[in-house]
């Protein structure tokens, strides 16, 4: 979902980090806050005065965001979930799940935190607004608590919109689940309100911008694209490890993978190996026995004329737990491990010995024929 992002800091051991889209969202929120909305709401105010306005609006809207996201971590965590860290992107953020709920009661409970903490947090900045003296000098700050408290209402109430992969969606389908018993058709039916919902964002959008509100119709119809694509996204990653889960890593392994030996050097290396085959990442083995092993990048620290008197073994690195595999894993774990660090190729590994290699390509060929044949 996001390309590269900015770690800021932890709490209670959550990773928050924000996406560099997120800078588009902080200025666009601040220009819209100086120019228009408090200029509109609070006449007679220094330029300056709007434009700090403005800047805390953006940062009050991105404590809400962390806040909201906080919460659904803090009930994943509880229901023993996995969760990668907090995100601030242009749309929003995201509390990022390496795994399906475990239950239609997780669910539930999880989607369902986000927007009741916003709703209490909304009525904590009102409160601080109503106590601070609009005649003040610190009455400009009370309207930025007051404006930041009703967005929160705002944010509680879109996300309960019942259209996945928004928190109304999630509570939707926990319900669903629960009715039924079945997560895939839970998801199919919640999924679908989700594109539904895309799509009347994307058609109102249009008609705000033949209307004249470029910026608002834009906007819109961008949300609706996310949505749509996002809830279409969700269900095809639930087909996918329904469709793997059961299957262990050995039946998908390429049992003959390419190794190179330790003792050439790195020009035979890059010519023999690195350009015939293509590969980022390649293991480094003894016979059956796993050396190593070693990537495309390292060879960059070694200048050219020097490939000759350096051997491969040199620059061996430990293959480690990110891009290792045991025959027996699961293949919906395998993909998520795969997903989670970006690898695409896995050594498959047991007792230290080299079993094989496991692709990503392999796996989803396999899925293809399977829901193929199947049908969902």
């Amino acid at each position: 979902m996001f390309g590269k992002s900015i770690k800021l800091f932890k709490l209670f051991g959550f990773q928050v980090s924000i996406d560099l889209t997120w800078i588009i969202l902080a200025v666009l929120v601040t220009w819209s806050l100086a120019h228009g909305v408090f200029p509109m709401l609070y006449e007679d105010l220094e330029t300056a005065t709007y434009w700090y306005m403005g800047i805390a609006g953006a940062v009050g809207l991105f404590i809400s965001i962390v806040w909201h996201e906080f919460w659904h971590s803090m009930i994943a965590r509880k229901f023993g979930m996995a969760m990668k860290g907090i995100t601030l992107f242009i749309f929003g953020g995201v509390a990022e799940m390496t795994e399906e709920p475990p239950s239609a009661k997780a669910e539930f409970s999880m989607a369902i935190a986000g927007p009741i903490s916003s709703i209490v947090i909304g009525f904590i900045f009102i409160v601080i607004a109503w106590a601070i003296p609009a005649d003040t000098e610190f009455g400009a700050a009370g309207a930025v608590f007051g404006f930041v408290g009703y967005l929160n209402f705002l944010l509680a109430g879109f996300n309960m919109v019942p259209a996945f992969p928004l928190d109304g969606g999630r509570v939707l389908r926990s319900i669903l689940w629960a009715v039924k018993g079945n997560l895939r058709w839970a998801t199919r039916i919640a999924a679908s309100a989700g594109a539904a919902f895309g799509w009347f964002l994307i058609i109102f959008g249009v008609f705000r911008l033949i209307g004249g509100n470029f910026v608002g119709g834009i906007w819109l119809a961008l949300i609706g694209m996310f949505i749509k694509g996002a809830s279409n996204m969700s269900y095809r990653q639930l087909q996918i490890k329904e469709g793997l889960k059961g299957e262990h890593v050995r039946r998908f392994m390429k049992d003959q993978p390419v190794t190179v030996p330790p003792d050439i050097t790195i020009r035979d290396f890059v010519e023999d190996y690195l350009y015939h085959y293509h590969f980022k990442m390649f293991p480094v083995s003894d016979g059956y026995k796993l050396l190593g092993c070693l990537r495309s990048t390292d060879i960059k620290e070694i200048p050219r004329e020097e490939w000759t008197q350096h051997k491969v073994e040199e620059l061996l690195k430990s293959c480690g737990t990110e891009n290792t595999v045991h025959p027996k894993t699961d293949a919906a774990d395998a993909l998520a491990q795969m997903s989670n660090t970006g690898n695409r190729r896995l050594m498959v590994v047991e007792n230290g010995e080299l079993l094989g290699v496991l692709t990503m390509r392999d796996m989803m060929d396999f899925l293809s024929v399977k829901l193929d044949f199947e049908g969902e």
